[in-house]
């Protein structure tokens, strides 16, 4: 199945359609086939700047078995594959709930890693143009890219059970980077006897590369602080330097999400599941096909998660050759294509959930048990890309178990929060305006330098194709689903 390509025209969503509940919470109450109502986090002005796909998007979810409480969208949400990007949707198996590969996306387990390098920004710009070059050089990066590994299929097994931990048993990182990786690196219950040989052939050459698209990898400068004292704990300063690598499972991901689209057709049709979107096709949590889809899921985050492990790695090699041995340690590495099975309060009951998050980062609190020591009283770091012309964010995660309330009945979003920018055209859309050497020129006036394989593909990531991440990060916490820590500027960005 082929992740269909959008068309240029885009009709704006109706901003009359829904009821306001506060500055930045709106809900379209339940209707027709609706279970549940739809929640957009956003400010006006990024409603009247979204495609009524998304909300056309949200109210096919809503009427999907077992959902809970509602289906939501980010404050960067724009139209996708089943479910929209900055979509989010928590389902109960005890209650019927269904698993969709719409809800998670081809690019399972995309994400964001963040090292911290100690430097100054002068002491980078002092060395600019070698250390792009030497990025580049180090990491493969653009469509059907491969790296130094190949894989046989034990080391393929291997790599699908244990994630980041297989790439540091292969010399790729340190097993402190481990507790600073969400799932410690390693997503349980993985199957990768549900990973087909045509995922596994894919995969085979690519471990280790960026890839191509929206994929990257930024050296950063600490540009503002928002609140000091999380920033201190982060490791992050002002005027110092951070790397970002974007990424996911790359061939055998998009594979994965390609062949279970497909059976969760057939799969929907044999439990009687009605489907008005194709695209949102879905199984049982409890089927069989649901628990293959799951399994195969967490292979694949896995595999994304060795990935980035081994990217990391080399961005160290390349650091240390340019400016002699430093340490970069690991900020935090967090999904945000991803169904993960978590504990939620919900009214009286703790129900465990099946949180689909597609384009949306999650955000665990103050006090969470799956945050290492460091974390506890600052909550989760949320990394935040934004576009390779403007900025990107950290936040931290706020709320608690106990504390995610709108009122007894409601949940913000099952601790989540937005992914980036969120685009405002489509690819094709961008490369009719924008010719890729130009958008690196005038960047490079800005003295941001960009390395890419492809032309084109830095002209479907124009930052004018974006919205304004400063935007969405500013309403993502006024809506209290998570608040500023630091804004990063790029200096180089390592373009798929």
């Amino acid at each position: 199945m082929k992740q269909t390509g959008k068309c240029d025209k885009i009709n704006y969503m109706d901003i009359g359609r829904l009821q306001q509940q506060s500055e930045t919470r709106w809900m379209l109450p339940p209707s027709g086939r609706m279970r549940t109502p739809t929640i957009l986090y956003a400010s006006p002005e990024l409603i009247r700047a979204m495609d009524a796909k998304v909300l056309e998007q949200l109210t096919n979810i809503a009427a999907l078995p077992g959902i809970e409480t509602a289906a939501f969208a980010m404050p960067d949400a724009h139209w996708g594959y089943g479910f929209p990007i900055g979509g989010v949707a928590a389902f109960d198996a005890e209650a019927g709930g269904v698993v969709s590969a719409g809800g998670v996306g081809f690019d399972i387990s995309c994400g964001v890693r963040t090292m911290l390098t100690g430097l100054l920004a002068e002491e980078v710009r002092a060395r600019q143009h070698k250390l792009a070059d030497a990025l580049f050089y180090a990491i493969p990066s653009g469509i059907g890219s491969t790296g130094a590994i190949r894989l046989t299929r034990p080391e393929t097994d291997r790599m699908l059970v244990e994630g980041a931990r297989w790439a540091i048993q292969r010399g790729y990182g340190l097993p402190r980077d481990l507790e600073r990786i969400e799932y410690r690196g390693e997503m349980p219950d993985a199957a990768p006897e549900h990973i087909s040989e045509q995922a596994r052939k894919r995969q085979q050459d690519e471990m280790g590369t960026l890839g191509s698209g929206n994929h990257y990898l930024e050296v950063q400068e600490v540009v503002e602080v928002f609140d000091p004292a999380t920033a201190a704990v982060f490791g992050l300063r002002e005027g110092e330097i951070v790397v970002s690598i974007h990424c996911g499972s790359r061939a055998l991901g998009h594979q994965v999400a390609t062949e279970y689209a497909r059976l969760m057709l057939k799969a929907a049709h044999t439990h009687g599941i009605p489907i008005t979107d194709p695209e949102l096709a879905c199984a049982p949590i409890n089927s069989r096909e649901g628990e293959a889809y799951l399994g195969a899921m967490r292979a694949a985050a896995n595999c994304a998660l060795a990935n980035r492990q081994i990217i990391a790695s080399l961005v160290r090699d390349t650091f240390n050759r340019v400016f002699g041995k430093i340490d970069l340690p690991l900020l935090y590495d967090v999904s945000h294509n991803i169904c993960s099975e978590e504990e939620h309060r919900i009214g009286d009951q703790v129900k465990r959930l099946f949180v689909h998050r597609k384009g949306a980062t999650r955000a665990l609190g103050p006090g969470h048990k799956s945050l290492p020591p460091e974390f506890q009283t600052t909550g989760q770091p949320v990394l935040i890309g934004g576009t390779m012309g403007t900025a990107s964010y950290v936040l931290a995660g706020i709320h608690s178990e106990a504390s995610e309330r709108v009122n007894a009945n409601e949940t913000l979003s099952f601790r989540s929060a937005c992914h980036g920018a969120g685009r405002r055209m489509s690819r094709s859309q961008a490369a009719k305006q924008w010719q890729g050497r130009d958008v690196v020129k005038r960047l490079e006036l800005s003295n941001i330098l960009i390395r890419s394989a492809s032309a084109r593909s830095v002209a479907e990531e124009a930052p004018g194709a974006y919205k304004d991440v400063s935007d969405v990060v500013e309403v993502t916490e006024r809506s209290r689903l998570a608040r500023k820590v630091a804004k990063l500027a790029p200096l180089i960005c390592i373009k798929g």
